[in-house]
């Protein structure tokens, strides 16, 4: 059984200051859905890696952004998952587990 005090903390979460800063959670997640759909049609039928994820983290900011463009911690997380997308080009890790997987 899950703790209920986890249970009370996502329900402040989702009924509280969040919805205030990202918009009704129905209006935001659609436009994320938009967001990744559009992005993983243009990947096509590839396998995502890495820096996929990067890409659809600062979609998803940015959609977070739609509602409040002034949300600073918003703004900060797409410049980390910017940089992450240079941090893992640096160290190859899907050509490594891809290098395995054949092998």
């Amino acid at each position: 059984m899950v703790n209920s005090s986890v249970l009370k903390e996502a329900e402040v979460i989702i009924y509280g200051d969040r919805e205030k800063t990202y918009g009704h959670p129905a209006k935001n997640l659609q436009a994320i859905a938009t967001m990744w759909n559009a992005y993983l049609k243009s990947v096509g039928d590839r396998a995502l890696v890495e820096q996929d994820i990067c890409v659809m983290m600062v979609l998803l900011k940015g959609a977070r952004l739609a509602n409040d463009p002034t949300h600073r911690d918003s703004v900060v997380d797409i410049c980390g998952y910017a940089a992450l997308i240079e941090r893992c080009q640096e160290v190859g890790v899907h050509n490594e587990e891809t290098d395995r997987d054949k092998g």
